[in-house]
């Protein structure tokens, strides 16, 4: 009998996606150049971010006009008010405020930091902020079934996203 095991691979040279880029054949390629295969069974864990800029989920800051609730909590935050009421459009509530932090609850059920709404690694990073999927279980479904559909192999799909713990050291990835 075979034990089970398990292995982690990370795809390199994964280009920086652009919206409407083809995810798919972006890591089938990555896959290809890796010597790999995907196989039934197999996991594919694809970052929020990728999946998101794929989507076109930018945000542009200067075209939002915040409201009074977010000026009250931009005041108790030093956070710029127009990326408070983003957080706002993507959050059910928010649980805790403190200096350059809201701890929210995403529309999406998760808590998080600012409602996962991500200025690292996007061009124009004043101008622009990249949101969390639309719909990240609707989107994994899309993916796992063109994935099937060019290499034959029933995979799972997870996108995750990298999430800091409110007031605690370090990240987690999470399922979202």
């Amino acid at each position: 009998m075979i034990p089970p095991s398990f292995q982690a691979v990370a795809l390199a040279g994964i280009p920086l996606v652009q919206p409407g880029d083809n995810l798919v054949g972006l890591i089938l390629q990555a896959v290809q150049r890796a010597n790999l295969e995907l196989a039934n069974d197999d996991v594919l864990v694809i970052s929020s971010k990728i999946v998101s800029k794929a989507e076109g989920r930018f945000a542009r800051v200067d075209s939002v006009i915040p409201t009074p609730e977010a000026m009250q909590y931009a005041d108790a935050s030093g956070k710029d008010p127009r990326i408070v009421q983003l957080v706002l459009n993507e959050s059910r509530l928010v649980s805790r405020v403190s200096r350059g932090v809201l701890v929210t609850e995403h529309r999406l059920g998760f808590v998080s930091a600012n409602a996962g709404i991500d200025q690292s690694n996007v061009e124009n990073s004043d101008e622009q902020v990249l949101l969390l999927p639309r719909d990240p279980d609707g989107t994994a479904a899309l993916l796992r079934q063109a994935f099937q559909t060019r290499t034959g192999a029933n995979i799972a799909i997870v996108i995750s996203d990298t999430h800091g713990r409110p007031f605690r050291f370090g990240n987690v990835g999470v399922a979202i």
